[in-house]
């Protein structure tokens, strides 16, 4: 199977259209006073336009990227784009790391350098990892299906075949948002090859059968799912339109940069520990780095689609159907509500919970440096 390097080419002509979009964007009204609390806020839509227009270099950021070594292979005539870094440490342990939405492979841009050399950041040799970081199908520069069913299942089985194809037969995975989906689809499904698993979120429909219309019998699960229900109703629009109706949403969000950050960006203002300040974890250019990626690889739909097929084909978790490879959970502070130790062991043999001192959803981005920190001292006995 040919593994082809691959290099970040923007064309001008993509760019020079990026800018003739943003100086005819058609700006929308705003109730006065409202913030951020109706959505995405307007002077601050329009500060970020202003920048991206005039100060986001586009060009410095796709060289930074193409600092990384990347490949695409194709895997069941799929062409998936990865970052494969090694470690030259001896004997590291290799981890696939996935992405969710509406993140990327730029999530862990900070992530990886503290596993590939942890020596340079005060770590130890013996925890080094050999780090891989594929591209979601339909996200980013990995091809985008072209049938029904490419699903969580479906992905962590070419993640099992792309560790394969590196030469990796027992390795570790990692992820949070849908990360952690598949990655906890690689430990049902491949979990002779698993070494362990490591989680930075666990979506409680999971352990709901595969929904939110259980009715639990103890007063721990009870409660967790009342707030689990109460945050749904009210930030949880996104998740129901994309996996019902994502071909309406994109032909907006395809066609206006604009409309893409704000639907983006929004999301990295509620889920990340920024104190309602999003430019307060975030820079401007990982931000508009993280929208670019969607916008020039028109992958808005084909990305929101995973939450449809993700429907179609739920995943859940039970004493019966639960993974048995070693499981670590890290729960960051700031992330969306995650179920408690108790109800989340039905669905995992969780060996290592630890609870964070601050971070979110993002956390590779957050706290690379804590998130690696748990990732090291998880896999240390394991290795």
């Amino acid at each position: 199977m040919a593994i082809e390097k691959f290099t970040i080419n923007i064309s001008d002509a993509l760019l020079a259209d990026l800018s003739r979009r943003l100086d005819a964007t058609r700006w929308p009204d705003e109730l006065e006073n409202v913030g951020w609390e109706l959505g995405s806020n307007l002077s601050y839509m329009k500060s970020l336009a202003e920048y991206w227009r005039n100060g986001y270099e586009w060009r410095r950021q796709e060289a930074t990227l193409n600092q990384l070594p990347q490949y695409r292979v194709a895997l069941d005539g799929l062409h998936v784009h990865f970052v494969h870094v090694r470690s030259k440490h001896p004997k590291p342990l290799p981890l696939i790391i996935t992405h969710g939405w509406p993140g990327s492979f730029v999530e862990m841009v900070k992530l990886i350098p503290h596993l590939t050399d942890p020596e340079a950041h005060g770590g130890s040799a013996e925890d080094a990892f050999d780090v891989i970081v594929p591209s979601l199908p339909g996200y980013g520069f990995s091809d985008r299906s072209t049938e029904r069913g490419m699903s969580p299942f479906k992905i962590a089985a070419l993640w099992a075949r792309l560790m394969t194809e590196l030469g990796y037969e027992r390795f570790a995975a990692q992820g949070g948002d849908w990360g952690s989906t598949i990655s906890t689809a690689i430990g049902l499904n491949h979990a002779p090859r698993m070494i362990g698993i490591h989680l930075n979120y666990i979506a409680g429909r999971f352990l709901f059968g595969g929904t939110l219309n259980q009715t639990p019998d103890d007063e721990t699960s009870k409660s967790y799912l009342a707030e689990l229900r109460a945050w749904t109703d009210r930030e949880g629009g996104y998740s129901h339109l994309q996996g019902t109706k994502p071909q309406t949403l994109a032909y907006a969000l395809n066609d206006s940069p604009i409309g893409l950050a704000a639907w983006i960006l929004e999301k990295f203002r509620t889920w990340s520990d920024c104190n309602g300040e999003l430019e307060g974890i975030f820079t401007r250019d990982e931000l508009l780095t993280d929208v670019m990626i969607y916008w020039v690889t028109e992958t808005l739909n084909s990305s929101a689609r995973l939450y449809y097929e993700s429907r179609e084909q739920p995943l859940q978790l039970s004493p019966a159907n639960r993974v048995e490879v070693p499981v670590a959970v890290a729960v960051f502070p700031k992330e969306i509500p995650m179920p408690p130790r108790a109800l989340a062991e039905r669905g995992y043999n969780i060996l290592r919970w630890t609870v964070m001192p601050r971070g979110g959803h993002f956390a590779a981005m957050e706290q690379p440096s804590l998130l690696a920190q748990d990732i090291q001292e998880f896999f240390r006995p394991l290795r």
